[in-house]
């Protein structure tokens, strides 16, 4: 059960004004640090040269620029320092199962530590912008957070995308080249011979019985009147009765219509066992049919040849799913809307 949090507590207004000045000094230093390496560039150079102000470029250079350094090693280790406090609080009470898992949790705030990664350090600008719009704070407007999580999904879909592709090529590859890739489909098979059994019992069960109690009627009148029939064509049957005086055509009509009614009753008979059960529970007869046929020997070329294609179409087509842009589909359609 989540835990309720009172946002009117003196701790609850204390982290969230912490997070929006983590999140402010987070952006000016980047700001500072774009900026400096603005300036102090060739385009820096060039761009005051042309407007005639390199007195103020040379006064950066010499004033400012040190600055810049020093308080970027100074941030650093702010970030070192409140690294380290934050870890010792969650373990203190107990946020994570294990007290290691801190580090690799918040993986994106220790790399941003080093100079070549602070680019990283958006990223928790980034969080924190986000708990506060999900806290209904519009730090940012919903139009460029739209935005902004469109192009996260396409990032992380684009990545995830190569990373299945990659895979299920080499998967096929390996079926391919190994020489114990018929193993592999035997195991494969193998292993879904349960499931196999009871997926075509349910199938048996739920079109089978259900077509054969539809026409069960017609099914048995047509026997009882092939029974009937064939007695009428039985020649010796009708001339040995027409013998008997008077009760020869009666007793011919009798049995006629004894005929037809025994064929009626096998066939009920015969039907009654196909159509009992229900697709949870699979009668008796289904269950034997796809337990033998699970059990089927693939050691047959065909069958080889049919598990394979199968194999192959399916990787086939989970290859072409996870080719489909999703991304692109979404803004084609916010597109049309727009229209």
């Amino acid at each position: 059960m989540r835990q309720h949090i009172r946002h009117d507590t003196i701790g609850w207004k204390l982290f969230l004004a912490y997070d929006i000045f983590m999140m402010f000094i987070i952006v000016f230093n980047l700001f500072c640090l774009c900026a400096n390496a603005l300036l102090m560039s060739n385009f820096g150079n060039w761009l005051f040269e042309t407007i005639h102000l390199p007195q103020i470029l040379q006064y950066y250079k010499d004033a400012l620029h040190p600055w810049v350094i020093k308080t970027e090693s100074w941030f650093i280790t702010f970030l070192i320092a409140e690294l380290l406090i934050r870890w010792f609080i969650a373990i203190i009470y107990k946020h994570h199962t294990r007290w290691f898992f801190f580090p690799f949790i918040h993986w994106y705030e220790v790399l941003a530590i080093s100079p070549y990664l602070r680019f990283l350090r958006l990223i928790r600008a980034g969080i924190i912008a986000y708990r506060f719009h999900e806290m209904g704070y519009k730090v940012v407007p919903d139009s460029i957070m739209k935005r902004v999580l469109f192009y996260y999904r396409v990032v992380m879909e684009e990545l995830s995308d190569r990373v299945v592709i990659t895979v299920i090529d080499g998967v096929k590859q390996e079926l391919d080249t190994s020489s114990s890739h018929k193993k592999i489909i035997h195991d494969l098979v193998d292993h879904h011979r349960e499931i196999f059994a009871k997926a075509i019992a349910e199938v048996l069960q739920e079109s089978l019985a259900t077509e054969l109690n539809a026409q069960r009627h017609l099914i048995t009148n047509n026997v009882g009147q092939i029974v009937r029939q064939a007695i009428e064509d039985t020649p010796q049957l009708t001339q040995l009765l027409r013998m008997i005086p008077i009760a020869g055509g009666m007793i011919e009509n009798q049995i006629q219509n004894i005929g037809q009614q025994l064929g009626e009753n096998i066939t009920q008979g015969l039907i009654q066992p196909f159509i009992e059960g229900n697709v949870q529970h699979p009668n008796a007869t289904y269950q034997l049919i796809s337990t033998k046929l699970s059990q089927l020997n693939i050691e047959n070329q065909s069958l080889e040849e049919l598990v394979e294609s199968v194999v192959y179409e399916s990787l086939e087509s989970l290859k072409k799913q996870v080719a489909m842009k999703q991304w692109q589909l979404e803004l084609n359609k916010n597109d049309q809307a727009e229209i």
